[in-house]
């Protein structure tokens, strides 16, 4: 994706700014793969055509902007920028509490959604890396757990320090060309089959 030139699907109810957004959008070097004039039509079109950012008004009939945004990331995390005639204290707050990169005031020049889409679109990436970096470590934690519970069930069951079980479980997973938290699970679930047996006993 070449952030100079970007497939954006807009949403708006009304037909002359959806046709002056498709036309700054073109001059801007970008692609409108999908022009909406409702919330819902918005989300359905955004599923088909995978756009890159969306430009989304937010008083549409059957589905508002925020509503639809919110759930075209929910899909699929995309930038989005919130566009509004009127800035009132409720529509800030809900876009704040919704996934919305940038927000910009009617009327929207050219030159707003020069400034606005590269900045948006550095926003989304850094927010995407945080997310990442946050799974990751979450991923991290959990294989650590899963690792602990294995190394203490192997000193329990061989009369093991900590350091020999650990170096066991390494040796055999390196043998075996496997993960450290697969073997893991293995010896985990190892552990329940033994436990149930022992309770029929």
């Amino acid at each position: 994706m070449s952030e100079s030139h970007l497939r954006i699907a807009v949403a708006d109810d009304d037909r002359d700014t959806r046709e002056y957004l498709a036309e700054a959008l073109g001059r801007l070097g970008h692609e409108v793969v999908a022009t909406a004039a409702d919330g819902r039509e918005l989300v359905e079109m955004a599923r088909g055509r995978s756009p890159h950012l969306v430009i989304t008004d937010v008083k549409m009939p059957n589905m508002d902007g925020i509503e639809a945004g919110t759930a075209i990331h929910r899909e699929r995390p995309v930038p989005i920028i919130l566009l509004s005639a009127h800035h009132d204290e409720e529509t800030v707050r809900r876009s704040l509490a919704a996934p919305f990169m940038s927000y910009l005031i009617k009327p929207i020049s050219e030159a707003d959604l020069r400034a606005a889409i590269p900045m948006c679109m550095i926003r989304h990436k850094e927010l995407r890396a945080l997310s990442d970096e946050a799974a990751t470590l979450r991923q991290t934690i959990q294989d650590r757990k899963v690792i602990e519970r294995a190394k203490g069930i192997l000193m329990k069951r061989l009369r093991i320090d900590e350091d020999e079980a650990f170096r066991r479980m390494r040796q055999m997973a390196s043998s075996q060309n496997r993960k450290m938290t697969d073997l893991s699970r293995e010896i985990n679930g190892a552990e329940e089959v033994f436990h149930r047996l022992e309770l029929i006993g």
